[in-house]
């Protein structure tokens, strides 16, 4: 399985635009080449350089199985209405875009894509993104990474 995006390439610099700097939006993503077993898929952002541990910036759950990807924005405004999203660690559902703290140096944002061997996760109605993933880890088919860095 393979995940990318058109908005930055694996292993460089996560355009401001997807940032707190910026715009705040979350970045385009497109995956490939599924298991035939995937019944649906969860998307998840983590910063593993943060401070203080690991920053869940995004989780989003229940994806069906026939989508390919998530359209820039996808985390926040209407078609997030569409999407079931965890709560991150800024207490708010959505994404919440790479914001490390200044002169912290390079921190590594972490987009991971789950296929699950289930079509929908049993979670509470407002899961945090560890409870997410967590569950998610459970029926696990296939993991793909797309790795982007930013830094202020």
């Amino acid at each position: 399985m393979q995940l990318s995006s058109s908005g930055f390439s694996g292993g460089s610099a996560i355009p401001r635009r997807y940032t707190c700097d910026g715009e705040d939006l979350s970045p385009p993503l497109d995956w490939k080449a599924a298991p035939p077993a995937t019944r649906s898929f969860v998307l998840l952002c983590d910063d593993p350089d943060a401070p203080g541990g690991t920053w869940h910036h995004w989780a989003v759950y229940d994806i069906a199985a026939e989508q390919k990807g998530l359209a820039e924005g996808a985390g926040h405004g209407s078609g997030a209405a569409r999407l079931k999203q965890a709560i991150n660690d800024f207490h708010r559902p959505g994404y919440g875009g790479p914001c490390p703290p200044h002169g912290h140096g390079r921190h590594r944002y972490h987009f991971r894509l789950l296929a699950l061997s289930v079509d929908h996760l049993p979670l509470p109605a407002k899961p945090s993104c560890s409870e997410v993933e967590r569950e998610a880890r459970r029926h696990v088919v296939a993991e793909a990474t797309l790795v982007g860095i930013y830094q202020r």
